[in-house]
């Protein structure tokens, strides 16, 4: 069987959702990483090589939001067999006050040979920082 760029996409994205950081990070290519270009203060521009990355989704992931689902998921396969984008709200809760989460996401994949290169995640960081406002009692400027 061909695994596909989407097929790979579609898994990471599952195990992302699901808080399954060891099938995310076999996912990931050695010295893969994950860029987020729009970021609030306090998210790293980069993370690389699975170590790392493992370390960044076990602190993450460990308790603050959690997502139950994506929804409106498009994804985009191009010309290139590589590159990926995805389009997708993520669906969930802060964790600490049990407000509801909604994110919008554009993602941008490259993969090759099964594993992820690099994963772009243009988030939406507004309700990010509306969910860490509402954990420490500030308001967003």
């Amino acid at each position: 069987m061909n695994t596909t760029a989407r097929d790979v996409v579609e898994r990471v994205l599952r195990a992302g959702r699901d808080l399954d950081v060891d099938r995310f990070v076999g996912l990931m290519a050695p010295d893969g990483y994950i860029e987020w270009p729009f970021r609030p203060p306090g998210v790293p521009a980069r993370v690389r090589g699975r170590d790392d990355i493992r370390r960044h989704l076990t602190e993450v992931g460990d308790g603050f939001i959690r997502i139950a689902e994506h929804r409106n998921v498009v994804v985009h396969e191009t010309t290139d067999p590589e590159a990926v984008i995805v389009e997708y709200e993520a669906r969930g809760t802060v964790v600490p006050t049990g407000a509801a989460f909604e994110q919008t996401v554009v993602a941008v994949f490259r993969v090759r040979d099964g594993q992820i290169l690099s994963y772009r995640d243009y988030i939406n960081p507004l309700p990010l920082l509306d969910a860490l406002a509402s954990v420490s009692g500030g308001v967003r400027a």
